[in-house]
Order: C-alpha cells, then sequence, then structure tokens
C-alpha cells in the first residue's frame, strides 16, 4: 500500500537530490528510510530508484510516483490546515496565485484594506507553480488565481475584475514616442523587454508580433517591474505594460506610452476560485473588494 510518507520521500530526494538529504528534511535516519522505500518496492514488485554509485535515478515507476507526490502532498497539507483551523475556530491563509506579473501594485492596493478587515485571515501570495496557475487552483496549492488568460475548467469559477489595455512603453524622447500608435514592424529594430514569461504566454506576441510575423532585433527579461522601466528609461529598451501601471511611472520616470495597433490590445483581469470555496466569507469580500479596485481602459490618454 501507497502512503503519504512514500510520497513523502520520493518528494524529499528528488529536491534534496540524496537519500541522506531526505532523511534529514524528513527527521529519520537514513537506514529507516532506506527500509521504508525497499519495503515499498517489494510489495509493489518494482523499483522507485536505479542506484547509480551514489546517486538516484527514477525509474518509470518512481516518476509516476513523484508526479502524484507533487500533486497529493498539497492536497493534504491544505486539509489538515483547513481542518486545524476549524477545531481551533479560526479561518486561516488566503493563498493567491499570481500570472500577472505588472498586478502587484495593484494587489497591493486590495491586501491592505482587505487585512484590515479580516484581522483573522493572513494572506499568501505565489507565482511559480509547478503545474501551471490552473493546475495549482485544482491541486489546492492556491486559493485565488489572479490571470490574464483563465482556462475555463469544470469545478473552476473566473471573476472578471477589470479591462486594461496593453501598450508599450518608450523612453520620452524615443522616435517612436510621437506616434499615436504603431504597427508590428516598428519593433523589428528595437530590444524587447519583458518579465521571464514563454512568449506564447506574453500579448505582446500573441497579439501584436506574431501576427505579423514580425520579431523585435533582441528580447531580454527581468522579473521586476521597476528594473524593467529603468531599463526603457535610460534608452536600454521598450516594454508592453498594462496603460494603467505605465501611465503611474511616466509620472516618475521620463516615459511616453504609445498604443499597439490602431485598435489596440485590450485584456480583463480575471480572480479564479474552485466552485467549492464560493461561499467562504473572506473569499468572497476578497473578490468583492478587488472589483471596487479597477483600472479602467482609458484608450484616450498618452
Amino acid at each position: 500500500m501507497i502512503e503519504r510518507i512514500h510520497l513523502k520521500v520520493v518528494h524529499a530526494v528528488e529536491v534534496h537530490g540524496s537519500l541522506t538529504a531526505a532523511a534529514k528534511e524528513l527527521c529519520v535516519t537514513q537506514s529507516a528510510l532506506s527500509h521504508t522505500m525497499r519495503k515499498l518496492e517489494d510489495n509493489l514488485g518494482t523499483e522507485v530508484w536505479l542506484r547509480e554509485g551514489r546517486s538516484l535515478r527514477l525509474t518509470q515507476a518512481g516518476r509516476y510516483l513523484l508526479n502524484i507526490a507533487n500533486r497529493v502532498l498539497p492536497l493534504l497539507d491544505y486539509a489538515e490546515d483547513k481542518l486545524k483551523q476549524i477545531a481551533l475556530g479560526e479561518r486561516g491563509t488566503l493563498r493567491i496565485g499570481m500570472e500577472c506579473h505588472p498586478c502587484y501594485q495593484w494587489l497591493l492596493k486590495v491586501v491592505a484594506p482587505f487585512l484590515d478587515s479580516w484581522p483573522d485571515v493572513d494572506v499568501d501570495v505565489k507565482q511559480k507553480f509547478q503545474f501551471g496557475g490552473v493546475g495549482a487552483l485544482e491541486d489546492y496549492e492556491i486559493d485565488l488565481l489572479v490571470t490574464p488568460d483563465p482556462i475555463y475548467k469544470t469545478g473552476l469559477s473566473f471573476t472578471p475584475v477589470f479591462d486594461y489595455e496593453q501598450v508599450l512603453v518608450v523612453p520620452r524622447q524615443h522616435a517612436l514616442a510621437r506616434f499615436d500608435y504603431i504597427e508590428a514592424q516598428a519593433l523589428a529594430d528595437e530590444v524587447l523587454l519583458t518579465y521571464p514569461v514563454a512568449t506564447e504566454r506574453l500579448d505582446i506576441y500573441t497579439h501584436f508580433l506574431n501576427p505579423a510575423e514580425v520579431l523585435p532585433k533582441q528580447h531580454k527579461t527581468s522579473e521586476t517591474t521597476e528594473i524593467i522601466l529603468q531599463m526603457v528609461a535610460s534608452g536600454r529598451g521598450v516594454a508592453a505594460l498594462p496603460r494603467w501601471l505605465a501611465e503611474e511611472y511616466c509620472t516618475k520616470l521620463p516615459l511616453s506610452v504609445v498604443r499597439l495597433g490602431e485598435a489596440g490590445i485590450a485584456k480583463q483581469i480575471y480572480l479564479g476560485t474552485r466552485e467549492s470555496d464560493q461561499n467562504i466569507e473572506y473569499l468572497k469580500a476578497f473578490i468583492d473588494l478587488a472589483r471596487s479596485y479597477k483600472y479602467p481602459l482609458d484608450p484616450a490618454k498618452v
């Protein structure tokens, strides 16, 4: 029978690289850990690892077990936390997943009053997910997902929060700054600065460059909005960001905003939840509060 300890062992070895490190992480002796896994292998009739000197390599069965561990362990941890909170009369933690890098400034405007209104609820923000944001929501790694690209699946619900326009941010003295809008070919000689996200998930590519079969001269990434915009202000490249965020930084740095295409790129931010959680009071309160902090689409501003 596969038990939780088996999943924890496989996961710990994968994360820490060896049985010795895994045993230390799990607070057991290496011999006890080895005995536990040998017994499982005997019961299953197959090996979990192939031992190559001091290193271990997962077999096909081991990789399958690791996949199960990655999905099941967060769910068990979540269930234990929830049951403890119920027993203590506490509300717990709202775990928010972010698939929208520029949305942190917006999120801060929501989190501050939420924490004031719900003193017995903590907030935790996660950005990296093993199986993507929707997978994290399905697997109970997070309770709420902030995303511009919802994937509708059974058991999940997505609430639109606000509309926004994706625009190009350029140095104030840049040649493109004098235009009301640009076409994709204008970026063929530019260095494009973006967050470290796959190009198939970047609107500047999917909605603007790819349809025109245009690539920028160079594509560089940074995880930090402030660094991206400092780089743009210093003439190191251009960036695509939501208009509301770009215009906020235009008051702090020598930047200008240019529309992407004559019609612009219109997007929406959604909050994703599990349908089974929609009656949780503090989750409903967060969504209601989030919808009150909208950044309306304003194509007239430049």
